[in-house]
């Protein structure tokens, strides 16, 4: 499986390299690529009142790139500004339930929205779990019950941080059948 990984608006590369080496030990059998050209986040994507970013209009954005990067199975967009779809304050991110575009952020990620001292480690785990989380959601798996499975709903970092990168053994058995599958597609 080929997964693309877009920058939407200014993103330090730095931080795309670090979750895609963890991605890897995830879906080992994937490989990814960095696009080369970073798309400019949609202006109509921007909330006035609420000083934030529409989610679901920049995922719109992706999936549209994902016709037009027809070697890639999906493309995983990184955003590092605030995002959010009605009805919720803020989202980490997005994805197609089964199919070939997610989105993260990286905006409330990192320690220093908390007023906490930098901890980068912390801030590429998360990063991690969310990116393995949305794209989990484009092989079709719902949120999970585990609160330790990357699927489980991030209500808060607290959330992020309890679970895992790792799927439970019923949602892994999930993304197996899904990519084995593909694998005999191709």
């Amino acid at each position: 499986m080929k997964i693309g990984v877009l920058r939407i608006g200014s993103v330090d590369s730095t931080v795309i390299e670090r979750v895609q080496e963890n991605l890897k030990m995830v879906f080992p059998k994937t490989t990814y690529t960095l696009l080369d050209e970073a798309l400019p986040i949609p202006k109509e994507a921007y909330d006035e009142k609420r000083q934030q970013h529409r989610s679901n209009i920049i995922l719109t954005t992706i999936r549209a790139q994902t016709a037009k990067q027809k070697t890639l199975d999906r493309i995983l967009g990184v955003i590092d500004t605030d995002i959010f779809v009605s009805p919720l304050s803020y989202v980490f991110g997005q994805a197609e339930c089964l199919g070939k575009a997610a989105l993260i952020s990286l905006h409330r990620l990192r320690q220093e929205f908390y007023n906490k001292k930098p901890d980068t480690d912390l801030f590429i785990e998360r990063a991690t779990k969310e990116a393995v989380h949305e794209l989990g959601h484009t092989f079709g798996l719902q949120h999970c019950s585990n609160p330790f499975c990357v699927m489980y709903f991030s209500n808060s970092i607290f959330d992020t941080d309890r679970k895992q990168s790792l799927f439970c053994n019923k949602c892994y058995m999930k993304v197996e059948t899904k990519t084995d599958k593909h694998r005999e597609k191709a």
